[in-house]
């Protein structure tokens, strides 16, 4: 990298978008030189965008501020002064297919947090701890957009990631079922108790398609490339529910898991401290140093004390203990603004770029 990556934020007056400006604020690899959105904003400098509905606990970025906000429509025009882009664009999911495709088209890396390609079978969809080979299938999908450095790439969804990666470091004792509920934080929906008061002391026990994601989503990232696509595992069977609780920050899930093989508690808990990847071998600028903590306390995991472990990139698993109708049963937490969206998305980009996808233009 011959100097830092220019980077187009797409979406970037929504939360997630929001998110990803203030976590690239000191980015040592990245900077947000274009800001898109919809037409409403386009025009505007991005501080007069976001004044009232600035999300985040830290200020707007001075760097950003006086940023001329462009239409997202303008494809060829915010393409042009970027080396890639992150998408966190508020669209129909056929619409945002198009539109992440077409930026690509344009020799412009898309690093998405929408799930619209998420089963866009040669997009690979990482948690890059986990499968970051999966981005080899990337070379597929440029030959069916007919681009020599444009493609798409996304990241799963916020929930999987609090109970997912106690999966994988689980591997060799072969888990192959899972009942798994998520208690959802409100800011999942991209909103704030000001905005969402009826959410204050209340429950609502549906979130709209999460609870297929939830079921579905690690097969994929558990999966493996066939004929230039992602062929999900069959390996783990998973059933889920997904509540939304009063909460801002911070997706907990409580599991139930059965092993093919039969595992210690103590082998357990040592696979999962010991668990990591390539985003730690090649000390990437967002990798969390640990990335599975296990707290042996019977009350933890905690939103309010464990929901920023490790700058929010980490996972949290405490509460491991045997069940009477299952092998084992624990708790896990992850932030999921940070790990469970901008912030992987950031890890994400990090990857492809150290792997050479990501490049100057």
């Amino acid at each position: 990298m011959n100097k830092k990556l220019r980077v187009g934020i797409l979406g970037g007056t929504g939360m997630v978008g929001q998110r990803f400006i203030a976590l690239l604020e000191n980015h040592p690899w990245f900077e947000v030189t274009t800001i898109a959105a919809s037409p409403r904003s386009a025009g505007k400098t991005y501080e007069e965008c976001v004044a009232g509905r600035w999300k985040m606990d830290t200020p707007i970025p001075e760097k950003v501020k006086g940023i001329v906000v462009k239409n997202v429509q303008d494809v060829q025009e915010v393409a042009s002064e970027v080396d890639f882009c992150f998408s966190a664009v508020d669209m129909s999911k056929d619409a945002i297919r198009a539109i992440e495709e077409e930026y690509a088209k344009t020799e412009t890396p898309v690093v998405s947090n929408n799930s619209a390609h998420r089963w866009t079978p040669d997009v690979p969809m990482i948690i890059p701890e986990i499968n970051p080979d999966h981005s080899a299938v990337i070379e597929f999908q440029k030959k069916r957009l007919g681009t020599s450095r444009g493609f798409i790439a996304v990241k799963p969804n916020c929930s999987i990631q609090s109970y997912t990666p106690a999966f994988a470091a689980w591997k060799e004792f072969e888990p192959y079922q899972a009942v798994v509920s998520t208690y959802q934080a409100i800011s999942g929906a991209g909103k704030t108790f000001k905005d969402w008061p009826e959410m204050v002391a209340n429950i609502i026990p549906y979130i709209g398609g999460e609870e297929e994601k939830s079921e579905k989503e690690p097969l994929r990232i558990f999966g493996r490339i066939e004929n230039g696509v992602i062929v999900p595992a069959d390996s783990i069977t998973i059933t889920s529910q997904c509540i939304r609780v009063p909460v801002l920050y911070g997706h907990t899930a409580t599991v139930f898991v059965n092993f093919r093989k039969d595992p210690t508690k103590e082998e357990l808990v040592q696979a999962l401290r010991d668990f990591s990847g390539v985003p730690q071998k090649e000390n990437l600028p967002s990798a969390p140093k640990q990335f599975i903590q296990y707290l042996e306390e019977d009350n933890r995991p905690q939103v309010s004390l464990d929901v920023n472990y490790e700058n929010g990139m980490g996972v949290s698993i405490g509460r491991l203990r045997e069940d009477t109708l299952f092998d084992w049963k624990f708790v896990g937490l992850s932030h999921n603004t940070i790990r469970g969206a901008a912030g992987g998305g950031v890890l994400c980009a990090e990857l492809l770029t150290a792997q050479g996808y990501i490049t100057n233009k």
